[in-house]
């Protein structure tokens, strides 16, 4: 409500908000936020002892439910470790879920699905920023990435036994350096060629909103040259 110019100060905005039902923040920071305005709400007589303990009191109930306060022995998770977590049930289904997330926008003459059986003596080009930087494929409000469990185009493309060959074109998703010979000699010995591109947390997360949606830097220039 601050930063909308609905209050002027942290204490409006924890009296508004108490009033107005609201018992969660997603705080500014431990000293500098409006819960700790509570109390001088509370002195100056703007909200009641009640109306705070009728706040809290389905918000710790939740977290209760939750099990947040029992001892680490009671929850069922913390026993689970990487071989649980990567099972090959679990990356079977993540690998089902991969797969049912795509939309092909267009599938000219059926270029795709890309088949391994068909992929001998076959020469692909994979390239683009987003080619083989796992750190970059993630999005805002992704867990930390462990690479060694990340397949890349690729990485994949290259388990599939083809004839690989790669260049980034440009070393991170804002492509402020451009490397157009390299991408040009790749792409020009391939049979087919699978450009990477895009934006990732560099460019675009919560609170860094872009403008427009082009591509950034000199992307769309790969994109075009790997196409000509």
């Amino acid at each position: 409500m601050l930063g909308h110019h609905y209050t002027h100060s942290f204490l409006e905005t924890a009296i508004a908000s108490v009033n107005a039902g609201c018992n969660l923040e997603l705080s500014y920071g431990m000293r500098n936020n409006v819960f700790m305005r509570i109390p001088e709400a509370l002195a100056m007589g703007n909200i009641t002892l009640q109306m705070l303990r009728d706040r809290v009191r389905p918000l710790f109930y939740t977290r209760m439910r939750l099990g947040e306060f029992d001892p680490p022995a009671m929850n069922p998770y913390s026993s689970l470790d990487l071989s649980v977590v990567q099972s090959p049930e679990h990356r079977n289904l993540s690998l089902e879920a991969a797969v049912k997330s795509f939309v092909l926008l267009k599938n000219v003459r059926g270029t795709l699905p890309l088949r391994a059986r068909d992929l001998s003596g076959q020469r692909l080009a994979v390239v683009g920023p987003f080619a083989d930087n796992p750190r970059v494929l993630f999005g805002d409000y992704a867990p930390v990435p462990e690479p060694q469990y990340i397949y890349t185009p690729r990485r994949g493309l290259e388990m599939l036994g083809a004839n690989v060959s790669f260049t980034a074109g440009c070393s991170e998703p804002r492509c402020r350096l451009y490397s157009r010979a390299e991408l040009v000699k790749v792409v020009g010995a391939a049979d087919v060629v699978l450009v990477c591109l895009g934006t990732g947390v560099d460019v675009e997360t919560e609170a860094k909103d872009r403008s427009d949606l082009s591509l950034p830097g000199h992307q769309l220039e790969l994109l075009q040259d790997a196409v000509q």
